[in-house]
């Protein structure tokens, strides 16, 4: 079990900056993925942004060039820094954690997401 712990949301103007960090809470397996969704109103959750225990890092394309997310795999911490932030940014942002492990009763791997509580982050002037 993985418990998300988010912060950073808030109220900021346009062309303004935010950093969203996430910790997850020690797990007997890593994790293998962690990320930040968006769900703005009218919408489905969609991903803005995911980073491997590698590095290797993905965007939406609405974002890049102004996000950027990173981890410390010690530490079991995600970062989202938002620059030059826009009106549609405007959403609840949900810290994603993928875990994968090995079950020994069922003699597969199981695939677990776990997620933040959400935290608002609101774009206006």
């Amino acid at each position: 079990q993985v418990q998300l712990v988010e912060s950073g949301g808030g109220l900021v103007q346009p062309r303004w900056s935010l950093r969203l960090p996430c910790v997850a809470s020690r797990s007997r397996f890593s994790i293998s993925g962690m990320g930040w969704y968006l769900h703005a109103p009218r919408k489905q959750r969609e991903m803005v942004a995911k980073i491997s225990s590698g590095g290797n890092a993905n965007y939406v394309d609405s974002v890049k060039g102004r996000f950027t997310i990173s981890r410390n795999n010690a530490k079991n911490t995600v970062s989202l820094e938002m620059n030059s932030m826009r009106p549609e940014d405007t959403a609840v942002y949900y810290c994603n954690a993928e875990q994968v492990y090995y079950s020994n009763v069922e003699m597969k791997p199981h695939l677990n997401n776990y997620w933040g509580q959400g935290t608002q982050v609101t774009v206006s002037s």
